[in-house]
């Protein structure tokens, strides 16, 4: 599973360019102002040097592990696809169950799909450069399992959409058109207060034991596959459940979880493999970084 961004690289790339901006458009002339107080002025050349300051080495640090990273990826002859970040994204989007949950997240981090796809573009780029270099034994893949038997085991899930009202009667009214064959996706967009989902159709991806509230999940898990459910009332309104589709649960099975395994395994190594390699290519590139002396 890949992490979004941390707000403090990210805050680390602003600043740095900010100051790559300063400086081509200033030349780094001191005598140009960018704010004044009273009679006193504040130049450019000490905006650069307060920022320079505060994130300047940080800052460039990611810099060159980026350059480093690609000078790689173009010596190796490496390619990401777009099927490769798409590939990414659905993992992600699975994790939190929908994509209405999924964008909720990425909204709420202040983050968009593509500052996430370009972030997963370059984890995918690190991890084709060392994933070779990487050895994980079987053995190591079943003592994983063992140690974490509990996390894949499959608990039963029901695939749901939903139609939010404020009242009973009015949760009725849907119902009865449901009933006379109207169409559920068409009903939550005229009818649902969810905001979240009401354009999807009430979609709210697949849910186990726990997700939601106790009334919502106790209809939703006796209905069978296609079955609507009759008003329900949570704290949130008026429910009209439609059960998609269930997933029974199941075992923990080797077999059927060892890709996932070795990608665990894989992300768990990574972080150390990336420092060394990172390491010794900054000595093979003969880096330097001036900022570091000041």
């Amino acid at each position: 599973m890949k992490k979004l961004m941390s707000k403090r690289k990210y805050k680390f790339l602003l600043t740095i360019s900010l100051l790559l901006v300063i400086v081509s458009v200033t030349g780094c002339q001191s005598k140009d102002i960018v704010a004044s107080v009273g009679d006193e002025n504040i130049t450019k050349e000490e905006l650069y040097q307060s920022l320079v300051n505060q994130n300047g080495v940080e800052a460039l640090e990611s810099l060159i592990s980026e350059k480093i990273v690609e000078l790689e990826v173009k010596k190796e002859n490496i390619e990401v696809t777009e099927e490769d970040i798409e590939k990414e994204m659905k993992k992600i989007i699975d994790y939190y169950g929908s994509e209405d949950a999924f964008n909720q997240v990425l909204e709420n981090a202040g983050y968009t799909k593509d500052d996430l796809k370009k972030n997963i573009k370059s984890s995918i780029k690190i991890e084709k450069l060392l994933e070779p270099s990487l050895t994980i034994t079987e053995d190591e893949m079943k003592q994983y399992f063992n140690d974490n038997k509990a996390s894949f085991a499959q608990q039963e899930q029901v695939k749901t959409s939903h139609i939010l009202v404020d009242s009973e009667e009015k949760a009725q009214e849907v119902k009865n058109k449901l009933l006379a064959g109207e169409d559920f996706t068409k009903l939550a967009k005229e009818y649902s207060l969810d905001q979240n989902n009401k354009e999807n159709g009430g979609d709210l991806g697949y849910v186990v034991k726990g997700q939601m509230v106790p009334e919502f999940e106790d209809a939703a898990f006796t209905l069978e596959a296609g079955e609507i459910s009759d008003p329900v009332k949570t704290q949130y309104g008026y429910h009209i459940i439609k059960v998609e589709e269930i997933k029974e649960a199941k075992e923990a099975n080797y077999d059927e979880n060892k890709e996932e395994i070795k990608e665990i395994l894989i992300e768990q190594k990574m972080p150390t493999a990336y420092d060394e390699w990172l390491q010794n290519k900054r000595e093979e590139y003969k880096v330097t970084n001036s900022l570091e002396k000041n």
